[in-house]
C-alpha cells in the first residue's frame, strides 16, 4: 500500500534524489583534488577512495543487504538506516583524519574510513534500486529515471557550487580548507540526515506491493536460464561501458587543476561540473520520449556514443571551451545510460530476487568509479609521468584508453541489442 498518492510518492523519491546528488556534488567533486594536491597522494592512490569503498559496497549489496531485502521485502527501511549510519560515519571519518602526524597517512585514513561508511550506504543503494522497480511499471521506469536524474542534476549543481565555495573558504582561506576544517564533512552529514525526511512519503516497497511488481515472463520457447544468460551478457556490456567512461572520472578534476595545464580554480571547476549537471537536467526531461521513440537498447547505445565523444575531446583538446562541450556530452551520457540500462536490467529480473540482481547490476556502476581507475587509468598515468612524459599528456593518454574500453562495451551492447534482444 502506498504511503501517499502518486505525486506524493514521486515528490518523496525525487526530493531524496536531489539531496543525495547535492551531497555527492558537494563532497566528491573536490575530494580527489584534496587527496592529490593537498594531502599529496599519487594519482593511483587517489583512486583508492572510490575503489575500496565501492568494493565493500558491492560485496554487501550482493551478499548481505540484497538477500536480506528480498527475504524481508523491505526497501525504505534499508534506505533510512543506511543514510543515518552513513551520516554518523562521515563525521567520524573527518575526526579520524585530522589525528595522524603526516598528510599521506591522513589521506589513507579518509580512504579507510569511507570504506567502512560505504558498508552502510550500500543498504541505501540496493534498497533504492529495488524500490523504483517495485513502485513503477516497466513502461514508466526509463521516464521516471530520467526525471529523477534531471532533478538530481539540480541538486548536484547547488552541491558543486557550494562545495567550490567551501573548498577554499570563500576565497579567503587556502585550497583544501573545506575538508581539513571539517566543513564539507559536516554539511554532507547534515544533508544525509535531512534526506531521510522525504522517505516518509514513500511506500516500503517489496514484491507485490506496487504497480511495478510484475514478474518477468518468458515466451513459450524460452526458459529462465535464457534470460539469465542474456542478463550476464548485458552485465558484461555494462562493465565495459561503465568501467570505460568512469575510469577517469576521479582524475578529471585533477587534470583540470594542474598548474602546468589549464590550472582552473575551484570556482571555474564548479562551473565545468555544473555544465555537466545542466546537461543532465535537460536530458532527463527528454529521456522518456527518446526511449519510447528509439527503444531502451538504442537509447543506451546513443548515450555510450556521447560518453566516447566526451573522452576523445578530453584526450585531444586543451581548449577550455571544448572541455565544457565534453562535459555537456558527459551529462547526456550519464542520464541516458543510467535510465535506459536500468530499465533493460529490470526487465531481465524475476521480482522475487530483484534486490540481489540489482546488487549485480549496481556493481557495474559502483566498481567503475574506482576499480578501473586503480587498475588501469591511475597506474597508466603514474607510469607515463615516471617515464618523463608531461602530466598533461599522461592524463590525456588515460582518457584515450578509457574511450577504447567504452567502445568495446558499445560493440558488446550492439551485438546484444541487434542480434539477441531483438529475437527475444
Amino acid at each position: 500500500m502506498l504511503t501517499g498518492g502518486p505525486w506524493a510518492v514521486f515528490f518523496g523519491i525525487s526530493s531524496f534524489e536531489m539531496l543525495a546528488m547535492f551531497r555527492r556534488g558537494l563532497f566528491y567533486a573536490y575530494l580527489s583534488v584534496y587527496l592529490r594536491h593537498f594531502l599529496g597522494l599519487s594519482v593511483t592512490e587517489t583512486t583508492l577512495f572510490a575503489t575500496l569503498p565501492m568494493l565493500l559496497n558491492v560485496v554487501f549489496q550482493t551478499f548481505c543487504w540484497g538477500p536480506l531485502s528480498d527475504r524481508l521485502q523491505k526497501r525504505r527501511t534499508l534506505i533510512i538506516a543506511g543514510e543515518i549510519l552513513g551520516a554518523i560515519g562521515t563525521l567520524a571519518v573527518w575526526y579520524a583524519h585530522i589525528l595522524p602526524a603526516t598528510r599521506i597517512l591522513a589521506g589513507y585514513v579518509i580512504i579507510g574510513g569511507l570504506s567502512v561508511v560505504e558498508i552502510f550506504w550500500s543498504m541505501s543503494n540496493v534498497g533504492w534500486s529495488a524500490l523504483i522497480s517495485d513502485i513503477y511499471r516497466e513502461a514508466d521506469r526509463t521516464a521516471v529515471q530520467g526525471r529523477l536524474a534531471s532533478l538530481g542534476g539540480v541538486g548536484r549543481i547547488f552541491g558543486v557550487w557550494i562545495g567550490g565555495l567551501f573548498y577554499d573558504g570563500l576565497g579567503v582561506r587556502y585550497n583544501g580548507w573545506g575538508f581539513e576544517s571539517g566543513t564539507l564533512f559536516f554539511v554532507a552529514s547534515a544533508v544525509m540526515l535531512l534526506s531521510v525526511l522525504p522517505m516518509a512519503m514513500v511506500p516500503e516497497g517489496g514484491a507485490g506491493k506496487g504497480t511495478g511488481s510484475t514478474a518477468t515472463k518468458t515466451a513459450p520457447d524460452q526458459t529462465a536460464d535464457d534470460f539469465g544468460r542474456i542478463f550476464l551478457i548485458f552485465l558484461a556490456a555494462m562493465v565495459l561501458i561503465n568501467f570505460g567512461r568512469n575510469a577517469v572520472t576521479i582524475m578529471v578534476s585533477q587534470y583540470l587543476t594542474i598548474a602546468s595545464g589549464l590550472n582552473v580554480s575551484s570556482r571555474v571547476l564548479s562551473h565545468v561540473f555544473n555544465t555537466q549537471s545542466a546537461a543532465m537536467i535537460a536530458t532527463g526531461l527528454l529521456t522518456g520520449r527518446i526511449s519510447r521513440r528509439l527503444g531502451n537498447g538504442n537509447t543506451l547505445m546513443l548515450g555510450t556514443l556521447a560518453a566516447i565523444a566526451a573522452l576523445l575531446i578530453l584526450a585531444f583538446s586543451m581548449d577550455l571551451r571544448w572541455v565544457y562541450i565534453a562535459h555537456v556530452l558527459r551529462g547526456i551520457a550519464d542520464v541516458t545510460i543510467l535510465a535506459a540500462s536500468y530499465t533493460v536490467a529490470s526487465t531481465l529480473m524475476p521480482e522475487a530476487i530483484r534486490a540481489r540482481r540489482f546488487g549485480w547490476f549496481n556493481a557495474t556502476f559502483f566498481l567503475s568509479w574506482g576499480l578501473a581507475g586503480t587498475l588501469i587509468a591511475g597506474p597508466l598515468t603514474d607510469l607515463l609521468i615516471a617515464r618523463g612524459l608531461s602530466e598533461i599528456l599522461a592524463y590525456q593518454a588515460a582518457f584515450g584508453t578509457a574511450a577504447l574500453m567504452t567502445f568495446a562495451g558499445l560493440v558488446v551492447m550492439g551485438v546484444l541489442n541487434f542480434f539477441i534482444l531483438s529475437r527475444t
